[in-house]
């Protein structure tokens, strides 16, 4: 900045443009310099350069949640697609006449987990209903729950006698071969009663590889939480993750706009966003918890 400063003035004492083109530069490469400093400060967490795991469930409501649910499943799909991030469906319940009950995705890229523990939370839908003859206004909701897949070198340890596995055939698409044998695993931490199931791969033994890494990183994420919580006292922003403390509000109808509650960010491109333009509110909550 003091660079750039001493060659603006003599840019303007000898009315020199090639000085101020070289000035134009150095504020560049400050601009450049201070992104580099926000996004290392914002993503400066143990876990936040690991690949993440996303999972989505459908509130009270029926078929309108379980497609609000879907709905978000696509949003996600979408952002990570413009990402660059791989993606895969590992477990998948299908709601009875639309959407889903709940879906399990990986996502995997440098920072996933990083940018996505910015949507965990309860999201709220504001909408006339496609399922409603009457065309009555309808809000649903849907939890989004992020863990960070921990790597292969983190010690968490897992006594096989507090695991119950359960297998059962496939529910999901896949094709046929996954509903002609019990491939999918369900495993069930009976300790903490967290529950995990995988059923896209064709075999047993990778649909229970991919539920213990799952099961692993929401213990490690349980863990992390009751040490943070034994060292501080939670913030009197945060909120629990449950029905009436949504993080966001959709709202499609009487208008258009999405609310970010904790940063009270506003977008009226709804279609935007939910087409996976969610890099805003993630910067806006990152950069808000960096302060």
């Amino acid at each position: 900045m003091e660079d750039a400063k001493g060659y603006l003035e003599l840019a303007r004492e000898e009315n020199d443009e090639e000085t101020l083109r070289e000035v134009s530069a150095k504020m560049m490469r400050v601009e450049q310099e201070v992104q580099a400093a926000e996004f290392k400060r914002m993503l400066g967490g143990e876990n936040d350069p690991n690949n993440a795991i996303v999972s989505i469930h459908s509130g009270a409501g029926g078929t309108e949640a379980q497609d609000w649910a879907d709905m978000l499943l696509r949003m996600y799909l979408r952002w990570s697609e413009r990402k660059g991030f791989h993606t895969e469906i590992i477990d998948y319940l299908p709601g009875e006449e639309a959407g889903v009950k709940s879906v399990t995705i990986t996502v995997n890229g440098d920072y996933a987990y990083g940018y996505l523990k910015a949507e965990s939370g309860i999201h709220r839908l504001v909408r006339i209903s496609p399922f409603d003859a009457g065309k009555r206004r309808h809000t649903s909701f849907a939890s989004v729950f992020v863990y960070p897949e921990i790597q292969e070198d983190i010690v968490v340890e897992i006594n096989e006698d507090d695991l119950r596995v359960d297998t059962f055939r496939s529910s999901g698409a896949g094709g046929q071969h996954v509903n002609k044998t019990d491939s999918a695993v369900r495993i069930t931490h009976l300790p903490t009663g967290i529950v995990v199931q995988c059923q896209n791969e064709r075999s047993q033994h990778k649909n229970r590889a991919m539920a213990m890494k799952v099961l692993k990183a929401r213990l490690y994420e349980l863990k992390r939480k009751e040490q943070e919580e034994k060292m501080e006292q939670l913030h009197s922003t945060k909120k629990d993750i449950a029905w009436g403390s949504q993080i966001r509000s959709y709202t499609l109808q009487p208008y258009r706009l999405v609310k970010d509650h904790r940063t009270n960010l506003e977008v009226g491109k709804v279609d935007a966003v939910l087409d996976g333009d969610l890099d805003p509110f993630i910067e806006a909550y990152l950069l808000q918890k960096a302060v």
